[in-house]
């Protein structure tokens, strides 16, 4: 799944570069093509003639390209464009009319009808190619119909039909391109979601929704469409309308899915209140088209009116709650915060350029903006799979050290029982056996019995000594709990070890500061460390040393025992602690059995670390008295 995101991300940024890039293509023409001329001023003149197809007599106002919009009267829904065509011989002449708003349109030259389209549907953008043929001072009429009062028409080229038809084609093909690559994401997204567990799908869906009526909406409002397929035109306006209802919906789903509902819920109410917009808005298209646009007043106030409340009140809410959340620096408010302040930055370039161009300016700049939202959501349900996946992860882990802690437990515990029935059992016929033996001892007259009496005695102080950790294993229980000052506890550890250090041909440095202090048993204290500190010297090469050193750290007591001995591997590291388990060979591996007993019972933790040949630490933590 990491993988899937990973191409989602680069393939919206492939997009975002390709689609901003403009194609300039050449086409082979055997013939020298007509030069283009841009008609810089034409003459209008407003109306309500619906029906009319004889342009008006006089009342004709001026209008040139690169001046301040006309306003025109209230109520105009008809308009009409006259064009001064210049002396041209060439009989592939065309005119391009880069827009026109309006749902019905008629061009006229010298009288007869040389073009119409006519529209059922919303959808008022127009952009067209009038073959001329040769003119010679003729004027070219266009009657533009618009029932919504939206009427005019921008950007005139005189040209060869060809060329200008070729570039009315690719003017808008980057936005087919572009919406056809995220709904080809929300597909796969859609596929993938299969693969996914069930925590993860509400947020994958619903930004898959996001995409596909992104993707949706950029392919139907394109003029491309309506110019080369114009008798589907309603099923395109509808297509739009369709997917624009899905877009506040899937947004706030998706914002639930990472942000919750929201203070006083309101990230759920509106929710429901979009959702509750896109079924009645969508009952009312309906409705409207089976009626015959009987209630298109109806559907034009809930799609135009309540929807952009929505829109205008669901920013609102969007910015809010990104501005609280990023305060509290969460990073998805903060990526999420990133790409909508790019898509604001880019959309406000466009209408900057819109406005500083006189209105003939072609927006593309969005498209970046529409990229850089889409992509920060992305990386948004991307970290929140892989914070699940690094959860689970860290859950295992911690099961498992759950799972060893508990086998161990039992283990230990099954032991220590056997351990203290089987000790005193054994121990009372050993004291008597050595008992008698010292009497044989004592009355032996050869040398050779009694020194082998002597050797049957210290075999059976050896196991006394045992039977002795055993029994501490067994029962760790302390039974007189005091303050116990850490230096001086290890003073009178190391007045026992440092003299058996050294013959050993090492060292043992003592750095312990006098005002740590500690709750325990200091007979259980001194018989853990001088195990611990036994191993390290028997572990010893030849001038070898061993540093005691403590601190405070975080309320708690630190106490390490660093050595350069042999060391250990991991392998032997996680075996430490095991019932019978010990690197030396006369070892039974209750010493450090009994340790960790004793430090578990003084509420203490213990850790190993070791490098085979370089050396090994044991920290030991206590709680501070």
């Amino acid at each position: 799944m990491k993988a899937v995101l990973k191409y989602v991300l680069f393939l919206l940024l492939f997009i975002a570069i390709i689609t901003s890039l403009r194609p300039t293509i050449t086409f082979a023409n055997t013939e020298e093509a007509t030069e283009e001329i841009r008609i810089t001023e034409w003459q209008i003149h407003p109306g309500t003639d619906k029906d009319s197809q004889t342009p008006p007599a006089d009342g004709w106002i001026t209008v040139k390209e690169n001046e301040t919009e006309l306003a025109l009267p209230e109520g105009t829904s008809s308009l009409w464009v006259k064009v001064e065509l210049p002396v041209n011989s060439d009989l592939r002449t065309g005119l391009l009319v880069n827009k026109a708003y309006a749902q019905n349109v008629s061009a006229y030259l010298d009288g007869d009808r040389v073009f119409e389209t006519k529209r059922n549907h919303s959808y008022d953008v127009n952009r067209f190619v009038i073959p001329l043929g040769r003119t010679a001072n003729e004027t070219l009429y266009i009657h533009l119909v618009n029932e919504t009062g939206n009427i005019g028409i921008t950007g005139i080229i005189l040209g060869d039909f060809s060329q200008l038809y070729k570039s009315m084609l690719m003017s808008d093909i980057d936005n087919i391109i572009l919406g056809a690559a995220f709904i080809f994401i929300a597909a796969l997204m859609f596929i993938c979601m299969i693969f996914l567990k069930k925590v993860h799908v509400s947020g994958w869906k619903s930004l898959s929704l996001i995409i596909f009526s992104i993707g949706c909406m950029l392919i139907f409002y394109s003029p491309f469409l309506y110019t080369l397929n114009e008798e589907y035109g309603s099923i395109y306006a509808t297509s739009f309308d369709l997917t624009s209802n899905l877009f506040l919906p899937a947004l706030f789903f998706f914002l639930e899915t990472y942000f919750g509902r929201g203070k006083f819920s309101i990230i759920r109410i509106f929710k429901f209140y979009a959702l509750s917009l896109m079924i009645v808005s969508t009952i009312c298209l309906f409705l409207n088209i089976l009626t015959n646009n009987a209630f298109y007043n109806v559907y034009y106030f809930i799609s135009t009116a309540m929807f952009a409340l929505g829109v205008i009140v669901g920013c609102l809410i969007i910015i809010g709650i990104l501005a609280v959340h990023s305060f509290k620096r969460q990073k998805d408010a903060i990526i999420l915060s990133a790409g909508i302040s790019f898509f604001i930055m880019f959309t406000v370039a466009d209408i900057i350029q819109y406005y500083s161009q006189s209105r003939n300016y072609e927006f593309m700049y969005w498209k970046w903006g529409i990229v850089c939202f889409v992509f920060s959501l992305v990386v948004i349900l991307g970290r929140q799979i892989v914070l699940n996946y690094e959860k689970v992860v860290a859950y295992s882990r911690q099961l498992e050290i759950y799972n060893n802690e508990l086998q161990r437990s039992e283990k230990m515990d099954m032991i220590s029982q056997l351990a203290a029935s089987v000790a005193h059992e054994v121990r009372n016929p050993l004291q008597v056996t050595r008992g008698f033996l010292q009497l044989l001892e004592e009355k032996s007259a050869s040398n050779k019995e009694k020194n082998y009496m002597l050797l049957a005695i210290n075999e059976l102080d050896r196991a006394s000594e045992i039977i002795t950790d055993f029994l501490t294993f067994a029962k760790p229980q302390l039974e007189h709990v005091s303050v116990l000052n850490i230096a001086n506890e290890f003073k009178h550890i190391g007045s026992i070890l440092i003299p058996l250090a050294n013959l050993q041909g090492g060292q043992i440095r003592l750095n312990i500061p006098d005002h740590l202090q500690i709750h325990g048993n200091s007979s259980k204290f001194k018989q853990a460390f001088i195990n611990m500190i036994k191993n390290s010297i028997e572990a010893l090469k030849n001038e070898g040393r061993i540093e005691i050193s403590g601190h405070l750290e975080d309320n708690k007591v630190m106490i390490c025992i660093k050595d350069n001995g042999e060391g250990m591997t991991e392998a032997e590291l996680a075996k430490l602690g095991e019932p019978y388990y010990s690197n030396k060979t006369k070892g039974t591996g209750l010493g450090l059995m009994v340790t960790f007993s004793i430090i578990e019972v003084m509420q203490g933790d213990i850790v190993f670390k070791s490098i085979k040949g370089v050396g090994t630490e044991v920290i030991v933590t206590f709680p501070v008295a």
